[in-house]
């Protein structure tokens, strides 16, 4: 879903910021990666449901028993065909550093640096990172990140979000009654996309925002 507040001088910085990235030519040594995040209750049947059968489809109980949240980082290179996905238990300030920390030094350690693209959440922030480690650690991993943030109201425009509306489509319609079963629901979901090597085409342009949002700001194009 698209929420697009006033479109004022911060809206189209950001904005065409975050599509100038997109639109740099694919390299390996500085990967453009997505970060967004997703809460999920965790549900379990109470009724043991109908197994599918040729003419039916599997049927299974209204009623449930809820056991607690997780919350569901995703990553995405949409260039690069790859994601990383990690549940944990909260959502909080350092669930999001540790994640961030996994992508600098393990998942994309041989990267000279990171280009991530995050939205405005409160915890998505360098100062997450200083709150989380010790000086020297929270240094390193922030010099290999080159951070972008999407406008306020304009989260639409990292597209984690669309690998989570494809996570969601994919795996997370059943019922996943715990967290180590959600774990290992979407690490397999994850592996098996990498393996197919799925990426994001993504088709909207800064000339295609300039005119949809008719914006003065064909200059822009030039930088």
């Amino acid at each position: 879903m698209w929420c697009i507040n006033t479109i004022n001088e911060e809206y189209e910085r950001k904005m065409l910021d975050v599509l100038e990235v997109y639109e740099r030519p694919y390299n390996p040594d500085y990967p453009v990666v997505c970060l967004d995040e997703k809460s999920k209750q965790l549900l379990e049947e109470v009724r043991e449901s109908i197994p599918a059968r040729p003419g039916r489809i599997k049927r299974k109980d209204c009623q449930y028993k809820r056991n607690g949240t997780v919350n569901i980082f995703v990553a995405v290179e949409p260039k690069g065909k790859r994601r990383v996905v990690k549940v944990t238990k909260h959502r909080k300030i350092p669930d999001f550093a540790k994640f961030v920390k996994k992508l600098a030094t393990k998942t994309y350690k041989h990267a000279k640096k990171i280009i991530l693209v995050v939205d405005n959440l409160n915890t998505h922030t360098k100062e997450a990172i200083r709150a989380t480690f010790d000086l020297k650690t929270a240094g390193k991993i922030i010099k290999r990140i080159e951070w972008h943030y999407t406008p306020k109201h304009g989260s639409w425009l990292d597209q984690a979000e669309i690998e989570i509306g494809v996570l969601s489509t994919q795996c997370l319609k059943k019922y996943i009654p715990t967290f180590q079963e959600m774990q290992r629901e979407t690490s397999i979901w994850a592996k098996e996309r990498n393996a197919k090597q799925i990426g994001i085409n993504w088709q909207f342009t800064r000339e295609k925002a300039i005119n949809k949002f008719q914006l003065n700001k064909a200059s822009e194009l030039e930088k």
